[in-house]
């Protein structure tokens, strides 16, 4: 992902320690976060994880418990006093687009702008400006009833940049689209967070905004931030089992007796396989001793004919196994193997076609130590 140009008027978010609890219920138990100025963060995670309320903790719509907020040299939040939702200098797009629906598009978008004292030159100057940013510049005296759900949406958008925030914040804004209306209002609202590099923190349950909108990721669990990083790296180099399996498909492998094996880690996959795991978080490799699974993304594992490979004289990260299922979806075909002596376990296989093999043949599986990742425990 291409870096944004930076806004001068963009701040840099910091959230320390911050915690909420309703009742004895804890919703956010500790979380720390770095927004970098110009760039988008998405907390994502399960429902019930605490993203939404670390979000409304942000907006100023939830009161912390403990723990500070700062947008630039500005302390938001101190866990005991917090400055008003309308003085954060923060637009936000919801899920329910809350549009007026009594109010033209032109004039939701306005409302804000009067709100604040704007010169109606301005107001109209300003209107029309953002309105054609997100595409919507014909659609000024229509009522949002007579909108489609991404029209709605881009004007929802439209308003909350009409007001020149500081920070952008997103409440699962596309869930009540269809899939293709979602696919292109990603790229759109990615193309004009860059374009106008403002700061913003996007809430989502949907492991593939995440990945396609962000420059950074934090995925949430309990009320904690479980793993934060680049897309990229939290998708290659999970730091647990859970996170594997939120972010993209993973094969977890359960190993017996990991050992060190140069910089990696090494053991026997069903008490015989010899498995190495090259990648892996600084922590993993420090908790050899008490690691005892991998993880290995399905589009990383080669699938072959029993027999049709080249022998290998390390023979590591091979496993045989029997085809259990073969589905073909057009551009990717899916196979599943039970590996020999695996029980009830299927391991997922993902590449592009011709397909390889048929239900029921013996096939191996093989796959690189580089692309093969130990978990912490």
């Amino acid at each position: 992902m291409t870096n944004a140009p930076r806004d001068p008027r963009a701040v840099e978010l910091r959230l320390r320690g911050l915690r909420k609890a309703y009742g004895r219920t804890p919703a956010v138990r500790e979380v720390t976060l770095d927004v970098p100025a110009g760039t988008i963060t998405s907390l994502i995670g399960p429902s019930g994880c605490g993203k939404t309320t670390t979000l409304r903790m942000i907006a100023g719509l939830e009161q912390a418990d403990a723990g500070t907020i700062h947008a630039g040299d500005r302390l938001l939040t101190d866990g005991a006093v917090g400055t008003p939702p309308e003085k954060r200098d923060m637009g936000m797009v919801f899920q329910s687009y809350a549009l007026w629906p009594h109010m033209t598009v032109a004039e939701n978008v306005a409302y804000g702008l009067k709100r604040r004292g704007h010169p109606p030159a301005n107001v109209a100057e300003k209107v029309a400006s953002v309105l054609a940013i997100v595409g919507m510049g014909s659609f000024t005296e229509r009522l949002p009833g007579q909108l489609s759900g991404g029209q709605q949406q881009r004007v929802a958008l439209a308003r909350s940049i009409a007001t020149e925030p500081s920070i952008l914040l997103f409440d699962e804004p596309l869930s009540n689209l269809d899939a293709v209306l979602r696919e292109q209002m990603r790229f759109e609202i990615r193309s004009l967070q860059q374009r106008i590099g403002i700061t913003a923190v996007y809430v989502t349950h949907s492991q593939d905004e995440a990945l396609v909108l962000s420059d950074q990721v934090a995925v949430m669990r309990d009320g904690v931030i479980e793993q934060r990083g680049a897309p990229l790296d939290v998708y290659n180099v999970p730091r647990t089992e859970f996170v594997a399996t939120f972010i993209g498909l993973a094969n977890i492998l359960t190993v017996e007796g990991l050992t060190a094996a140069g910089e990696g880690m090494a053991g026997r996959y069903l008490g015989g396989a010899r498995v190495i795991a090259g990648a892996g978080t600084p922590e993993a490799m420090r908790v050899r001793e008490t690691a005892t699974k991998l993880c290995v993304r399905p589009v990383d594992i080669r699938i072959a004919r029993e027999g049709s490979l080249p022998a290998s004289s390390a023979e590591t990260n091979r496993l045989a196994g029997t085809v259990t299922a073969v589905l073909f979806t057009g551009g990717l075909v899916e196979t599943f193997v039970a590996p020999d002596g695996a029980g009830d376990i299927v391991l997922r296989v993902q590449g592009t076609p011709p397909i390889v093999a048929s239900q029921g043949d013996r096939v191996v599986l093989d796959f690189a130590p580089s692309r093969t990742v130990a978990l912490e425990a």
